[in-house]
């Protein structure tokens, strides 16, 4: 078994120093603190930014690539469960119906033809 040598047991105390830094940075200061009224107002697009940046990729490609067919049931799924929740934002079940519409397109056409 390799022993850890100095440099890496450096890095490894430095990095959790810089974390505990950064996580307790609120707690350390006595003064009320509060964000500018525009980084508030960007911070409420953060969780649609993020949810994008993971979702978006697994629709449009494929293994690195660009998908180049139509022929895809990921296509299809979102756009049924687009369609679907612009249809029924306003109802209680918007969310479970857009997953559960996106299911039933995806899974027959993946399954049944192999999309």
């Amino acid at each position: 078994m390799k022993e850890t040598d100095l440099w890496t047991l450096g890095v490894i105390v430095g990095l959790a120093a810089v974390t505990v830094l950064t996580r307790s940075f609120f707690f350390i200061s006595s003064k009320p603190w509060s964000l500018p009224h525009w980084a508030q107002r960007g911070l409420q697009y953060a969780p649609i930014a993020a949810l994008s940046a993971v979702i978006v990729p697994e629709i449009v490609m494929t293994q690195g690539h660009l998908v180049q067919t139509w022929q895809d049931a990921r296509l299809f799924a979102v756009a049924a469960g687009a369609a679907w929740y612009f249809w029924r934002k306003k109802s209680a079940w918007a969310m479970l119906g857009t997953i559960v519409v996106g299911m039933a397109v995806y899974l027959p056409l993946h399954l049944g033809l192999g999309w």
